[in-house]
């Protein structure tokens, strides 16, 4: 259940990146993001029981461990270089990610080298393994040192930040800090248990277990700490598409009143692509052209309404009730205003909202479309009556 959680929010994540690298690929920042979540997905299932049995059947025992291993400080690099990107000028931060990759690349061959073709040594976990074996326990040795390196420049850089963030990105990054001072200490430790047992010592099957679950518990909080804000944007972009679609079917009656009248407001969109179509339909574009729509109708009717006092200029404070019975009233007669053959006359407010803003704009047309509903529906029932009398 866990698993299925973490991979879950994961592939979440990872999509929501690479959505962001498609849009704009010279960030290189997310870039290093997108990688190193990629590289942890890829690392993640190795570690599980049972992960690592299709690779060691293709390439030998003991070769997922290698591979496992690569992923793992890929994760790192790409951690580094995100914040080695975001730290720095743009031609410095690629300098110093140069560097690092390099120092990477040799820890990387130097991996190789010691295991040589027998990477069959390998094969088991960290506590079964013979690091009596010179090269089992360079191996675990020397990729445990450079974690240890890549997690404490990673965990200061993202105290850092987590102290100059705002939130959501704040607590994301403390978490992810968590996550990365839990991870170099789990490294600490296994580097002194590979000392241990090259030395001929031994260490309690116990506590290598309590390591182990501190290495999946942290590269869980690693991965959650990164993902947060991500998720929780998305959860955000969610709440916003439903309530642009709500609003956008609530204002169906106005907007239909007043396109009926005036077709010359409805806003033609050219689309030349399928993909310029298919975002000419979107939720968002579809709601803020019909707020658009409805607005510049209200303009073009306002002049005729019945002003509210002798001043004529408080249209504005009219109820909604009483200005969909007015819209109504004058529309049903015909569209004046609509033809050339008349003096065209100044607008007047309508329908504006007391507070400033977008969203305080949405709701007095939204209130005044409801309004022009509950009165389609109570002369329905009304005839309906009738009728049936």
């Amino acid at each position: 259940m866990v698993a299925t959680v973490f991979f879950t929010v994961l592939a979440a994540a990872i999509g929501w990146k690479i959505r962001q690298v498609v849009r704009n690929p010279d960030n290189a920042p997310v870039r290093s993001v997108t990688l190193c979540l990629v590289c942890a997905a890829a690392s993640y299932p190795l570690a599980m029981p049972g992960g690592a049995s299709g690779i060691d059947a293709v390439a030998g025992h003991g070769a997922a461990k290698v591979l496992q291993n690569v992923l793992l400080l890929a994760t790192l690099f790409f951690l580094m270089c995100f914040y080695l990107h975001s730290a720095a000028d743009e031609q410095s931060g690629r300098r110093r990610a140069r560097r690092e990759g390099a120092a990477l690349l040799l820890v990387i061959v130097g991996l190789v080298a010691i295991v040589g073709s027998g990477h069959e040594v390998l094969a088991g976990s960290f506590a079964t393994a013979d690091m009596a074996l010179p090269r089992v326990a360079g191996f675990y040795l020397l990729a445990g040192l450079y974690m240890m390196y890549a997690l404490g420049a990673a965990f200061w850089w993202t105290c850092r930040y987590a102290r100059l963030s705002p939130r959501p990105h704040s607590t994301g990054l403390w978490v992810t800090a968590v996550g990365l001072a839990a991870m170099a200490s789990a490294c600490a430790i296994r580097a002194v248990f590979v000392i241990i047992r090259n030395m001929g010592g031994g260490v309690p099957a116990g506590l290598n277990a309590a390591v182990a679950a501190l290495l999946v518990i942290s590269v869980t909080l690693f991965v959650v700490g990164v993902s947060y804000p991500i998720v929780r944007n998305w959860i955000t972009a969610v709440r916003i598409w439903h309530r642009h679609r709500r609003a956008h079917r609530r204002l169906e009656p106005l907007w239909a009143l007043l396109a009926e009248a005036y077709p010359d407001s409805v806003l033609q969109t050219s689309a030349n692509s399928w993909s310029e179509r298919w975002r000419a339909r979107s939720v968002h574009r579809r709601y803020h052209r019909r707020v658009v729509e409805c607005r510049d109708g209200l303009v073009q009717v306002s002049p005729y309404l019945p002003a509210q006092d002798t001043g004529g200029a408080v249209l504005d404070s009219a109820p909604p009730a009483v200005l969909a019975a007015n819209l109504r009233d004058v529309l049903a007669a015909g569209s004046p205003g609509a033809s050339g053959t008349v003096e065209p006359v100044a607008a007047v407010p309508v329908a504006l909202p007391s507070q400033q803003g977008p969203e305080a704009d949405v709701e007095q047309l939204v209130a005044l479309a409801d309004a022009l509903r509950n009165a389609r529906s109570q002369n329905v029932s009304v005839m309906t009556a009738a009728n049936h009398d």
